[in-house]
């Protein structure tokens, strides 16, 4: 995606490696900022709005993680897509970088032209998402449940509980659309876009966390056998697995 209304933040500890970054993406005609720690980092996004934020994990003092977790307490970074990228390729990286709600993750090094085509591609979610709203309203009632998007909550007889982005996102979708089946696939395509790293496997973990905070209410996220999951509705709230098929 080109064009001069799109802003990329860069955060890299190493100068040489944010003036690369920046260079590569201005020669897509996108605005870039720069900062070389998570500090710097969150006075930039005080100050402008971002599409797309790159960020390293490894950097002295606030790391990439901890930059995203307070990036996540800002209103102004709502629709802002996060990429993690590190020189480090252990799978424990990926795996707390997308259970904190990544969008995608890439391990250095990587080419100019790989970086700018997931670049892209979260920036065709961005754009979708402010356009379309996919995941929920800002406040969503469904029953005695109320899920709030400005800080990932919700709130089920009077117990309030707190999600990761992605869980939240995953919730939301799904109790806005009671009684509608959505494949795996569907759920990674409309919450994950085109993120190289993850699986259908990774929809399931998701649910098991949701479902272990909802504790008494976990059964509201059903089962479709060899399908995917659908939100019950609350008056048919009795805990149950449905099967489409014989061979589910």
């Amino acid at each position: 995606m080109h064009g001069e209304n799109v802003t990329i933040l860069v955060v890299d500890d190493e100068p040489d490696v944010t003036e690369l970054l920046a260079y590569t993406f201005r020669q897509q005609g996108w605005r870039v900022v720069t900062a070389h720690s998570g500090e710097e980092a969150l006075r930039q996004l005080k100050q402008c709005s971002v599409d797309v934020a790159v960020l390293d994990i490894t950097m002295p003092g606030m790391d990439g993680f901890e930059l995203y977790r307070q990036m996540r307490r800002l209103p102004e970074c709502e629709h802002t897509a996060v990429l993690f990228l590190t020189a480090r390729s252990d799978e424990i990286d990926q795996i707390v970088g997308l259970e904190l709600g990544a969008d995608d993750y890439v391990v250095k090094p990587v080419s100019p032209r790989v970086l700018v085509a997931r670049v892209s591609s979260l920036l065709r979610r961005v754009r979708s998402v402010r356009t379309e709203t996919i995941v929920a309203p800002e406040v969503l009632r469904v029953g005695d449940m109320e899920l709030r998007r400005a800080n990932y909550s919700a709130r089920i007889g009077g117990r309030e509980l707190f999600f990761a982005k992605k869980e939240f996102e995953l919730l939301a979708l799904l109790a806005a659309n009671p009684g509608r089946v959505f494949t795996r696939e569907e759920l990674l395509r409309l919450l994950w876009g085109e993120m190289q790293v993850v699986t259908p496997r990774t929809v399931d973990v998701h649910v098991a966390k949701i479902r272990a905070k909802l504790r008494d209410r976990a059964h509201l996220i059903e089962t479709v056998k060899g399908v995917g999951y659908r939100f019950r509705t609350f008056a048919s709230s009795t805990p149950a697995t449905t099967s489409l098929s014989p061979n589910g």
